[in-house]
């Protein structure tokens, strides 16, 4: 019966593409063809009966509420506006520097997306800040344009991120099917710990090879990133600088610090985060009753849609096993040519095509509990293949016509700003994406070499 599962994924995915809201299309689909099943004797309803178990684990998963507190202390910075204050502060310290704005957003985006970890808000908050002022400055739009994109999606990779607890959620699960299939019943696991460790490293990279090509871009093409000359009132002093740097710089080393030193799970330390936050926008007078009850509607609204999504996943692979779609993912899988290096390639080039139409929520839980068993089967460290799949969808979501970094940006820039700019910007930072992916294939202790110094054996 396998086809009918894979006629229930096609089904799935032609009601997103429909504009269906996802949580109803996942459940209301998975359920559809089950009762269907159940009618026509192809589908056991002992499966259903494992429902209201699989919910209440979602209820009672500690690893997930750190996503309604990492969530609100992303909301809660970007409301008390720390990326306005880091972008003056350093484009007024790198400013003079020819492609020096350009290096700054970017190294903005990387503490926004150490400290919020949303990549969309990311996105826009820097679009709406950065873009003025580098157009202002002479810098050309593609340049402007892809800088900020690429900077604003650092958020899916480097740690603490939201996409990375959920992605670790779900690669545990993935890696204790894969080794009970293997006849291990003691099986080892893997942690959000262990993935904000792996991707560390290479989120680092991405800046550094980002930063390599705007100073390239700046020596080659000089138009596109002038040099600006500091006016007396915006020269910084130290206490600037420091003012600016160490509310987000201490939260981020205190929420990533206590993880990998293994002093605080990643909820206990998303609650820490969260109070960081809080006190931070206190700190500034940026915090009102108005404001926090934005906050915690805005904190209420997207975890409340990754839970319903969770759910609605939740039913659609339980469905989806019932009718034998997991066996056949694993023989189809099997029998690709290449082996273990040919399914990951296939694996991954779907991913990077169902990410221009679906969002890492869904993908994290509809796909990669499809996949994930059936390639760790094979032999793949977890962790590794976790940080792949994360830097592969970040390479989508910047991917034109679809990607939906691109979309968030066109809606906040100027009109004089063309799609088309848009475009042609960042096809250089897909490149480097695509250049980062080759060299973790390459070299995969460039992300498993810190979770093993930090929790190997």
């Amino acid at each position: 019966m396998e086809w009918i599962a894979l006629l229930l994924f096609a089904a799935v995915v032609m009601l997103l593409l429909a504009g269906f809201p996802v949580a109803f299309s996942l459940g209301g689909t998975a359920l559809l063809f089950a009762f269907g099943g159940v009618v026509g004797g192809g589908f056991e309803s002992a499966f259903l009966s494992g429902l209201p178990s699989r919910i209440f684990g979602i209820m009672t998963n500690e690893t997930l509420i750190a996503v309604p507190l990492f969530v609100f202390m992303g909301i809660t910075l970007e409301r008390a506006r720390i990326a306005e204050e880091l972008l003056e502060t350093l484009s007024a310290l790198f400013g003079k520097l020819r492609g020096g704005l350009g290096i700054s957003v970017t190294l903005v985006g990387m503490l926004l997306a150490a400290s919020t970890g949303i990549v969309g808000a990311t996105v826009v908050t820097m679009g709406l800040l950065s873009l003025p002022t580098m157009l202002k400055r002479g810098y050309s739009p593609e340049i402007a344009t892809g800088t900020i994109c690429a900077s604003g999606t650092l958020g899916q990779i480097i740690p603490p991120s939201i996409i990375l607890v959920m992605l670790g959620d779900v690669m545990s699960s993935a890696y204790q099917q894969a080794q009970l299939a293997q006849g291990v019943f003691s099986p080892d696991t893997v942690s959000v710990g262990d993935l904000f460790a792996g991707a560390l490293i290479p989120g680092l990279l991405l800046v550094v090879l980002y930063v390599i090509y705007l100073s390239m871009t700046a020596v080659f093409r000089p138009e596109s990133m002038p040099a600006h000359a500091v006016a007396n009132d915006e020269h910084v002093s130290f206490i600037q600088i420091l003012g600016a740097l160490a509310p987000p710089l201490i939260l981020i080393f205190a929420v990533l610090g206590s993880i990998l030193g293994g002093f605080a799970t990643p909820t206990e330390a998303a609650g820490v985060g969260a109070m960081g936050a809080l006190l931070i926008a206190i700190l500034r007078r940026a915090l009102s009753m108005e404001r926090l009850r934005e906050i915690t509607r805005g904190t209420l609204r997207i975890s409340s849609m990754v839970f319903m999504i969770l759910i609605g996943a939740s039913v659609f692979s339980l469905v989806f096993r019932g009718y034998g779609g997991d066996d056949g993912v694993h023989a189809l899988l099997e029998s690709l040519p290449g082996g273990v290096i040919g399914a990951v390639i296939v694996v991954m080039l779907v991913m990077f095509l169902l990410g221009f139409v679906l969002d890492f929520i869904e993908i994290t839980f509809v796909v990669v509990p499809i996949v994930g068993p059936a390639l760790l089967s094979m032999g793949l460290d977890p962790v590794w293949l976790g940080i792949m799949i994360a830097i592969n969808l970040q390479t989508s979501f910047l991917t034109p016509p679809f990607g939906f970094a691109l979309f968030y940006l066109r809606g906040v820039a100027p009109p004089e700003v063309t799609t088309g700019q848009i475009y042609r910007g960042v096809i250089p930072f897909v490149g480097i994406q695509v250049f980062a992916l080759l060299i973790l294939a390459a070299f995969p202790g460039l992300v498993t070499w810190l979770p093993d110094k930090l929790y190997g054996p």
